[in-house]
Order: structure tokens, then C-alpha cells, then sequence
């Protein structure tokens, strides 16, 4: 499939100015309802992990009418409650140089120059709120012996920011807001759907008014009318089959408000985690993340020779490579994700990979012991340890830990402004679902700190702004129907096909020929294979797919095939998007530019740029560029060395 090139776009939202005073400026400026008005208004959220969880109950507390839905059996069962090491916020608590500088500068500086200034500061100075908020709730953050709140550090920072809770801080930060919506539940301003799933937008006169869902229990189809639509439906990491995600993290709610007409930005930034555990088999359905923290205190190797097959602890210090702390001696094994991960994919292509097939790389405890006693360590990482040995049958305590990189995050996402709005008015996306604070590649720790910000401190405001450009009418009948009958034809089109292959057959091998073709190295010649791959795939999938059950009743094998079909359209996206950007940044590592390390080469003058992509059913999708400027941060390659 091939493109075409359309008009530029421009965020026209973010003010002009210092960029210290931008948000205060937008807040300043945005139009405020009255709290009679807000009872009068209908917002529908979708999703209730850290941002739409948030957003929701900050919605509520205000004053709006709140319809939230998620596919889950309970809100807190969002795939938010799995990450494991922390958030980041810039407390200095430690008085090691932290600052909201420095924090907005490491973060456009990770994110490989590819993401907007004005967004990424906003993020760095509502961080510091998040925090006070999270204790606030009764978040239990791990403190030091004097009571403090205690920090730790993550990829790309040489400052200790990173809030934590053990290994559990997603769960912890996710009751948090849990308890929040549940009190405006309880209030009355919320009103829950548990088991449904969005698997339309409606748009009426231009504008976003309302979903249509389907009811996972019973089958039935419903739709729902708002004033506004708020999508908080997380990452599409799943494309790859095998990631770190959720089994029912999709792109589905995404998707289809792209083909309503939402712009999707970069969809090609997919973020490839260094430290999960390896492949085993052919039998897995997903992979498991060891949390980035463990960085702080475990050191990373793998033999000096290649073909060393010997156990970790007779392999003498002389003989093995602590290849990070080698290559990157300022950052050492606290280089971001990215980074990380491709080095670990050289050393392993060099024929020094440990364990099973030599895909693997050890993160290694034996000093921090030493040096901390095992107590203390236990204490740090003593979950995520026991996680371990539980899935391994191997105490790493003492036996070095084996990783190796894996899909993780997606920073592409929904194109959005300032105010986190799509191109659709009235439809706004928070979270991971958007693309617009990590550029090509998050830090570790932050995604935590998107979700909150946005769902906390941004969006009540934002949103706030459109809603008192109202009303906007009443919702066409019309668009109401068109949309109910295209979720109908598409489920009966699925039950019908009758076939000999499930969706999850399909659906893995989908995701091997993106992680081959599209995975932690592009090329030319890869992406224009699985591009020329893809459509036969998709072709045979929708004559040869079968789809057990009836639509009128729960059933999984319907939920599966359709969340299938749209990565297959997804999945077509991210090549020509990852084919059309020759350059290498972040996440994104196309083979043909990279300097004489091997590091990734950026091509300022040609793709300083988002990406944001318009769906179009014939002729191919339109790209529209939204030109990037830096005038706080200097455009550099990026050393962490």
C-alpha cells in the first residue's frame, strides 16, 4: 500500500511565551462552566486504568455527568495495575540537581528530539503535584528510615526522581484513583459499565457524541450519547502477539475513532523493554517484564567469548563483559530502554547470548549483595525476585537473572493538541492511547506520570474549555444508526466466515512477522516484505477464520477475532510509517542509519516531525507532518556515554 502527502498540521493550542509560563497561560485562558452547567453535561470516558480512572473521577468530583466503561470485570483490573517500578516527579528530594528542567530535558533528550517542548515541560511541572496527590490517597511510596518518601533512578537520568512502591506501583497508584472513582460512583456522578467494549465512535456534525459498545456478558449492542468522548484505552503493544501487555490490551477503541477521522501520530515509536524474561517456547501466549529498577543494583554481562556455555558463577570476572557499563560509562546500565535493548540484541547476535538459544543477557545481584546484604535487597526487590523464581524455577539470589528485550510501550498513539484533543472535536485521548509526550522512546518510570497528569490536572481543564463552547445540538439519528449497523455487519461478517483457523493462530503469527520485519531493527527490504506480507495474511484471515459462538452471548472467540482484525489494519500502518521515516531515532531503528557505533542516526533536516496519519479506505493512508521546534533544547546525538 502505498501514501500520499497531505497539508501539514499545527497544534494551535499550546501558547506562546516562556515555556515556564505556558500552562499557567492555557489554564488561565481556558473558558470555565459554572457548576450549575456542569450537571447539565455528559461525559463518556473509556478505560479506567491510571488515566481514565482519574480522569473520570475528577470529572465527577467536579460536577459532570460521567459514563465510564471498561472491559474489564472490575475498574481495577486495568493494565495499569502491572507496572512495577515507579514514577517519576521532579521532587529533588535527594538534592542531587533534580528540577522541572531538568526532568523536561531528559525527557525530550530520551525521547530522541522527536517530541513537543511545550508538552514535555507541562508534564515535568504537573509531575511534582501528582506526588502530593498519590500520599493524599494513602498511596503507601516507599520511605526512608526517617519517614521521607525514597527515589531511585531509571534509564536516562543521573538523578535519583523515580517514586516507587516495592515493585507494585502501578497496583498502588491504580487504587488510588480506583478509590476515587468508586466514591463518585457511590456519589452518583459516575455511572460504571464493567464488560463492555467500545467498538465505535459515533461523530455527529464533526463532532464526537458518543460510543457504541458491546455488552461482553450478554452480547446485547448498546449506544451512548455524551457531550464529549474521552479515550483512555492504553498502548497497542499487542500487535507483536508476544509483549508485556495484558492479554486484552488492543487497538480497537483506537483504531476505530481513526477511521472516524482522529489523525494517528507515529504509530511506528514502539518502545522495546530491556529487562524482560526470555522466550521459552512456542506454547507462550505473552511475555513477563522484570522491572527497569532492578537496573539500579543488578549489572548487566554476558561472556567475553562466544559460545560460552558454562554456569554464570564459573565464569570468572576476567572472562565476562559488562558490555554497558563498557560502551556508556557515564549512564552504565541506567541507558535508556532503547539503547538497552539493541544492545543487548548485538551482544546476542555475536553469538554471547546465555540460556536457551542464546537469547538472553544476565542481571546479575552478586555485588549488590555483597555490598547491601541480602536483606536489604530482599526488602528493594524482594517481589519482583519471588515473581522470578516463580516463572523460572531459578533463585535469583543466587543465580544471576536472564533478560533479553521485548515489546513493552507504544509511544504512538492518537494524534493530539495541547489540550489533548483529537482531530475529531470533542474527542479527547489521554494516556498511552496518545502519542504526544515521549517522542521515540519513554523513559522508564514516566508512563505512570502521563497517565496521572493527564487524567489529574490536564484534562479537567481542557476538556473543561470545549464543553463551554457548547451546546452543540442534538446528536444526528442518522450517525447513530450508521454506526450501530457497521458494529452489527462486522460481528455477523465475522460469525460467518466459518473457517478452519482461530483468530489466535493468526494473530501470532502476525505478531512474529512484526517483530522480524518490524521489531527492534527495520530495513528497506524487511518492511517492504511485511507490507507485501500483511494483506495476504489479512486476506486469508477473513476467509478462513473461525469464530465459534453466537453474537447474542459472552464470547471470548468473537472478542478476539475482531480486536485481530484491526491490528492487521494497524500493523500495515506502522510499516509505512516505519518505512517512509528513514532516519533512525529512539524506538525506531532502521539499519540503514546508524553512525560508526552503531548507534542510531537521526536525520534532523528531513524528519523533524510527527508523523500524523489520516485514514483513508481507498488511495492509501495521508500523512500530514506537524514540523517540530526546539528553542530550549539544543537538537544533538544523543551520547550517553
Amino acid at each position: 500500500m502505498t501514501h500520499t502527502v497531505g497539508e501539514p498540521i499545527r497544534d494551535t493550542k499550546a501558547p506562546e511565551g516562556p515555556i515556564e509560563e505556558r500552562w499557567s497561560k492555557r489554564r488561565f485562558s481556558a473558558k470555565l462552566v459554572n457548576p450549575a452547567n456542569k450537571r447539565k453535561l455528559h461525559v463518556i470516558v473509556v478505560g479506567t486504568g491510571l488515566a481514565g480512572g482519574s480522569a473520570a473521577a475528577t470529572l465527577g468530583e467536579l460536577g459532570y455527568n460521567v459514563t465510564s466503561f471498561c472491559y474489564q470485570d472490575s475498574p481495577r483490573r486495568a493494565h495499569s495495575i502491572a507496572a512495577q517500578g515507579g514514577i517519576n516527579a521532579a521532587k529533588n528530594y535527594r538534592g542531587d540537581g533534580d528540577s522541572i528542567y531538568r526532568l523536561f530535558y531528559d525527557t525530550v533528550k530520551g525521547g530522541d528530539f522527536r517530541a513537543r517542548e511545550s508538552n514535555v515541560y507541562r508534564l515535568a511541572e504537573v509531575s511534582v503535584n501528582i506526588i502530593d496527590q498519590a500520599v493524599a490517597q494513602g498511596v503507601p511510596f516507599a520511605r526512608e528510615y526517617g519517614g521521607l518518601l525514597d527515589t531511585r533512578s531509571f534509564g536516562g537520568a543521573q538523578v535519583s526522581r523515580t517514586f516507587y512502591a516495592r515493585g507494585q506501583t502501578g497496583q498502588q497508584l491504580l487504587l488510588g484513583a480506583y478509590q476515587a472513582l468508586e466514591r463518585q460512583i457511590a456519589a452518583g456522578t459516575v455511572t460504571m459499565h464493567a464488560r463492555h467494549e467500545m467498538l465505535d465512535l459515533i461523530v455527529s456534525d464533526g463532532r464526537a457524541r458518543g460510543v457504541v459498545v458491546r455488552d461482553m456478558v450478554t452480547g446485547e449492542i448498546e449506544t451512548h450519547l455524551a457531550d464529549a468522548v474521552v479515550l483512555a484505552t492504553g498502548g497497542y503493544g499487542n500487535v507483536f502477539f508476544l509483549s508485556t501487555n495484558a492479554k486484552g490490551c488492543n487497538t480497537t477503541a483506537i483504531w476505530r475513532a481513526h477511521q472516524r477521522g482522529a489523525y494517528f501520530g507515529n504509530p511506528c515509536y514502539t518502545q522495546i523493554h530491556p529487562t524482560c524474561i526470555p522466550v521459552s517456547g512456542e506454547y507462550q501466549s505473552k511475555l513477563t517484564l522484570m522491572s527497569e529498577s532492578l537496573r539500579n543494583d543488578g549489572r548487566v554481562w554476558v561472556p567475553v567469548k562466544a559460545g560460552d556455555t558454562r554456569e554464570p558463577g564459573d565464569i570468572p570476572e576476567a572472562e565476562r563483559d559488562y558490555y554497558l557499563e563498557r560502551i556508556y560509562p557515564a549512564f552504565g546500565n541506567l541507558v535508556p530502554r532503547d539503547i538497552a535493548s539493541r544492545a543487548a540484541k548485538n551482544v546476542c547476535d555475536e553469538g554471547r547470548g546465555v540460556g536457551p538459544g542464546g537469547l538472553g543477557v544476565y542481571l546479575d545481584f552478586a555485588d549488590a549483595i555483597a555490598r547491601l546484604g541480602r536483606d536489604a535487597v530482599e526488602k528493594k526487590y524482594g517481589n519482583l525476585f519471588e515473581m522470578y523464581e516463580r516463572i523460572t524455577g531459578e533463585d535469583p539470589y543466587s543465580r544471576p537473572m536472564r533478560i533479553y528485550p521485548a515489546v513493552h510501550y507504544t509511544m504512538g498513539g492518537l494524534w493530539v493538541d495541547y489540550d489533548l484533543q483529537s482531530t475529531i472535536p470533542g474527542l479527547f485521548v489521554v494516556g498511552e492511547a496518545n502519542f504526544s509526550d515521549h517522542g521515540a522512546n519513554r523513559l522508564g518510570a514516566s508512563a505512570l506520570m502521563q497517565g496521572l497528569a493527564d487524567g489529574y490536572f490536564v484534562l479537567p481543564t481542557t476538556l473543561g474549555d470545549y464543553l463551554a463552547g457548547g451546546p452543540y445540538g442534538e446528536v444526528d439519528q442518522e450517525s447513530v444508526a450508521e454506526a450501530e449497523n457497521g458494529v452489527r455487519n462486522k460481528i455477523q461478517k465475522l460469525l460467518s466466515v466459518n473457517g478452519t483457523r482461530t483468530a489466535d493462530s493468526y494473530h501470532r503469527e502476525l505478531g512474529k512477522l512484526m517483530w522480524d520485519y518490524c521489531g527492534m531493527e527495520r530495513t528497506e527490504e524487511s518492511l517492504r516484505k511485511a507490507l507485501a506480507r500483511i494483506p495476504e495474511l489479512r486476506a486469508e484471515f477473513w476467509q478462513n477464520v473461525k469464530v465459534s459462538g453466537q453474537a447474542e452471548e459472552l464470547n471470548q472467540a468473537l472478542e478476539r477475532a475482531g480486536r485481530v482484525a484491526d491490528f492487521f489494519d494497524l500493523a500495515e500502518l506502522m510499516c509505512i510509517d516505519a518505512l517512509h521515516r528513514s532516519e533512525s531515532c529512539g524506538g525506531h531503528f532502521r539499519a540503514e542509519s546508524q553512525d560508526a557505533d552503531g548507534e542510531a542516526l537521526r536525520d534532523d533536516e528531513d524528519f523533524a516531525y510527527v508523523a500524523a496519519w489520516e485514514y483513508r479506505p481507498e488511495g492509501g493512508p495521508v500523512l500530514h507532518r506537524e514540523d517540530l521546534k526546539y528553542e530550549y533544547v539544543k537538537m544533538t546525538q544523543r551520547s550517553y556515554k
